[in-house]
């Protein structure tokens, strides 16, 4: 992309030193102040232990000065170089930056319903399969788009607790008005890749891969996202790396990705970037619907969408943050392990989590379910951990059925939804984002190891 102009109406005589060494000098100054405002602390008892939260360094926020410094305020290069190098990284094609991770997810099913896409596209009233035990806008691009979404189970944790769709139930859940399949990896712990593929292959139906909370895990030597049509990532603070807020659709398909950039550019035929112009060579010579030949392509519409870009400062911190991410993923991966050998000993009282067969997590989260028949319940454990400042979820919805605002929604339940009612009672999750030490898991063990020893029954 060309430098930005400088539209600035004021003007100043020069100052003998170049633009470029003021820049460098700001860029020295950031660091030394990121080392002054953001030191690092050792762990204290009593200091609290996050759930989640955003890892970073000066790196971060030279690149956020940096983009401020182009005042380029829409996506530009550093947008251009971090879709690239997050296609790379991810292994597909086509990779489009958009402003979070819940509008990746809607852009991904919205694309799908595309009058280009023919027969294949998904129209009101289709049925797509997709779980109950989930975040809700997995399964809000569904009903925003008109169509039917059918609940299966996840697999019941006290028998494998992957938290993930139990891709035994698909059949069941198939009519001849099924179209697509959209479902997210859950925690990082990527579903049952090739059975749900298969699936979807074998019934000609879309797979939309939510991974939001799954950026670097792999199922056999693949990558999350690169199983299904189109997939998604989330950059919220919480996630593997953060742009603050920001999110992503990718791709193998060329075309797939061109409506997703139509969606999400006000529905515009149009493809050229920001800045660009005539990228086709016809701007001036398209005859669509009823307009008139010749019409502005830049200002032909063929889809209803939105205006869902990030902007170039987003994307700067974005391009910092994925130098670390091998770093970030080894860190939660350890965090992980750490947890689950320390809570090991309290299996009576506790369901720990397990991997899908085949997989290798980027774990997200540590989800805990406290069985049944514990002397205490999760609300107890919660409290009590929340007390001694360690910070603690709920896994997301729970059964999303139960919720006030899935109530009297258009939907089909195939089979009955115990998993997800048995999360939505007894599952909580625990922190394992880069920025906990050892020190960090070693208190969360404790203090649960504390709790259980002492028989808290404060509210059964």
């Amino acid at each position: 992309m060309n430098d930005p102009p400088n539209n600035s109406p004021h003007r100043t005589p020069p100052t003998g030193r170049s633009a470029a060494a003021v820049r460098d000098e700001i860029r020295d100054l950031v660091a030394e102040y990121c080392r002054l405002a953001f030191p690092r602390r050792d762990f204290q008892p009593g200091d609290p232990v996050a759930v989640a939260g955003r890892v970073f360094d000066e790196r971060e926020v030279q690149h956020l000065v940096d983009s401020g410094l182009d005042f380029w305020l829409t996506t530009g290069r550093f947008a251009e170089q971090f879709e690239q190098r997050f296609a790379t990284r991810v292994g597909v094609r086509c990779a489009s930056l958009v402003n979070s991770g819940s509008s990746a997810n809607l852009l991904a099913v919205t694309a799908l319903t595309s009058h280009k896409l023919a027969d294949r596209r998904l129209q009101s009233g289709d049925e797509v399969i997709t779980v109950a035990a989930g975040f809700p806008t997995t399964v809000n691009p569904i009903l925003q788009n008109g169509l039917v979404p059918v609940y299966v189970d996840v697999e019941h944790p006290e028998q494998r607790a992957t938290y993930n769709i139990d891709p035994n139930r698909l059949e069941a859940a198939l009519s001849d008005r099924t179209r697509a399949v959209v479902l997210a990896h859950t925690l990082g712990n990527p579903f049952d890749c090739a059975a749900v593929a298969d699936f979807c292959r074998r019934h000609n139906l879309w797979l939309v891969e939510d991974c939001c909370d799954a950026l670097g895990a792999t199922y056999g030597e693949r990558h999350v996202g690169g199983f299904g049509d189109i997939a998604t990532c989330s950059f919220y603070p919480a996630h593997h790396i953060t742009m603050g807020e920001g999110g992503i659709v990718f791709t193998d398909s060329p075309r797939l990705e061109k409506l997703v950039e139509s969606f999400r550019d006000w529905g515009r035929d149009c493809w050229c970037e920001p800045g660009q112009d005539d990228t086709c060579g016809k701007r001036f010579d398209w005859q669509l619907g009823e307009l008139p030949h010749g019409y502005d392509h830049k200002y032909i519409y063929s889809h209803i969408g939105y205006n869902l870009k990030a902007t170039d400062m987003q994307a700067a911190v974005g391009v910092a943050q994925l130098d670390k991410l091998d770093g970030f993923i080894d860190a939660r991966k350890r965090n992980f392990t750490r947890l689950w050998n320390g809570l090991e000993p309290l299996s009576e009282f506790f369901v720990l989590p397990e991997a899908t067969p085949g997989s290798s997590p980027s774990w997200f989260g540590f989800p805990l379910s406290v069985r049944p028949s514990a002397p205490f319940t999760r609300r107890d454990l919660v409290r009590h951990l929340d007390t001694a400042r360690i910070g603690t979820r709920q896994l997301f919805g729970g059964n999303l059925l139960r919720q006030p605002a899935y109530q009297d929604r258009p939907l089909r339940v195939a089979g009955d939804l115990a998993g997800a009612d048995y999360i939505m009672r007894h599952t909580l999750w625990l922190g394992v984002y880069p920025g906990l030490t050892d020190a960090h898991v070693d208190a969360i063990v404790g203090a649960i190891t504390t709790f259980v020893l002492e028989g808290r029954t404060e509210s059964r």
